[in-house]
């Protein structure tokens, strides 16, 4: 009898450790999804903001506020953070595409882009509001640049 209590004591142990153990890694999954839906807001934010950087550099633009050269670099940087973001945010694959393709235009074609400037504001304007017509707005800049050209 005293090998059998022994044993009913190791099991009992046993189950008891893996029923801990197993309350343990739930709490750490839970908390890692916690903290990836908050990185992930943050993300989303930071992007946000740099559409919201694009819309303001290219007021500025138009204003003819200052240096043009130097107001067109900071549309195009500002872009390339948004682009940067739009990449960090989980499944946002197609707008990835139309965001980076956006950037790459203004970076490459800025003679053809100059001229398009309000209409990219007003894709870029939508976009930071989440619609889908700002991405389909884009979209259509973005076949109507010649990238043969520059």
């Amino acid at each position: 009898m005293g090998q059998e209590a022994i044993m009913r004591r190791k099991m009992i142990s046993a189950i008891i450790f893996a029923i801990v153990m197993t309350i343990g890694m739930l709490v750490f999954i839970g908390l890692y999804i916690d903290e990836r839906n908050l990185v992930q807001e943050k993300y989303r934010e930071q992007y946000s903001t740099a559409l919201g950087n694009v819309t303001e550099d290219i007021d500025s633009y138009i204003k003819a506020e200052g240096d043009k050269d130097m107001r067109y670099t900071r549309i195009v940087c500002d872009m390339s953070t948004a682009d940067s973001f739009a990449f960090l945010i989980d499944n946002f694959t197609d707008r990835q595409k139309t965001v980076n393709e956006l950037y790459t235009c203004l970076l490459k074609y800025p003679e053809q882009m100059t001229g398009k400037l309000e209409d990219v504001k007003e894709a870029v304007a939508d976009m930071q509001q989440g619609l889908d017509k700002g991405y389909d707005k884009a979209d259509e800049i973005i076949d109507s640049v010649n990238k043969k050209g520059n």
